[in-house]
């Protein structure tokens, strides 16, 4: 089993779920006692989010490419950034280091072909949805179709993340929210939604709607499980 590197606390709330689905990935396959051997560097997410907030995109690559380092001599033979939004300095992070980098937006992007939808919208923090880091990998590597709420609605969508799903709290009207913006998002002829931020997950689930969810820190964990286990 090869030992998978997280790079958490972008929140912490949703490291929590990739630490969960990522053991119960690993006792699924292997069973008995088993579980996955993981090394986790938690940032303080505060200091994240001041950099994102100032645009300071450098100064966010120097704090995960110092955890990420300490990861990779922890031991850790691959690496996982455990948020979507922190993956615009993938590329400065994979600079620093000698171990594999498993980008959430590939493992997303290769559960929607594999499932064979070409247009799909994407809800996320207003980094994601709006700037190309993201949304154009899922385009010019896999030629998927991206589909993005209004103006008015990614800001909903983006304070609900950072003022309520990063702080622990669930809210049935926010949840009403998502499910409208969800329901526009049909109308504008996508097939599926990407849940692209990895706290969104906590507040809309599949039960919730019938529009095909894609939730990416389950793609994204389910991935980490098949690469830690693969033989070659």
């Amino acid at each position: 089993m090869r030992t998978i590197g997280l790079l958490g606390g972008m929140s912490w709330e949703s490291t929590v779920t990739y630490y969960q689905l990522i053991n119960k990935g690993i006792k699924k396959e292997l069973g008995g006692l088993h579980s996955a051997e993981i090394i986790l560097s938690s940032v303080d997410f505060q200091l994240i989010e001041a950099c994102q907030a100032q645009g300071d995109w450098q100064g966010a690559a120097s704090i995960l490419s110092k955890a990420a380092l300490s990861v990779q001599a922890g031991g850790a033979d691959f690496l996982l950034i455990c948020t979507n939004t922190m993956h615009k300095v993938a590329c400065a992070i994979e600079a620093e280091i000698d171990i594999p980098l498993l980008h959430i937006a590939d493992a997303t992007a290769q559960a929607l072909v594999c499932e064979g939808v070409s247009r799909v919208a994407l809800l996320g923090t207003q980094f994601t949805m709006e700037q190309d880091f993201y949304k154009g990998r899922l385009t010019d590597v896999y030629g998927l179709d991206i589909v993005i709420p209004s103006n008015a609605d990614r800001a909903i969508i983006h304070n609900v993340i950072y003022k309520e799903l990063c702080m622990g709290k669930v809210l049935e009207s926010s949840k009403n929210e998502y499910l409208r913006i969800i329901d526009q998002m049909a109308i504008q002829g996508a097939e599926a939604v990407i849940l692209g931020c990895t706290e969104i997950g906590l507040l809309i689930k599949q039960d919730d709607t019938a529009m095909p969810l894609f939730d990416t820190t389950k793609v994204h964990a389910q991935a980490a499980v098949a690469y830690a286990l693969r033989m070659t």
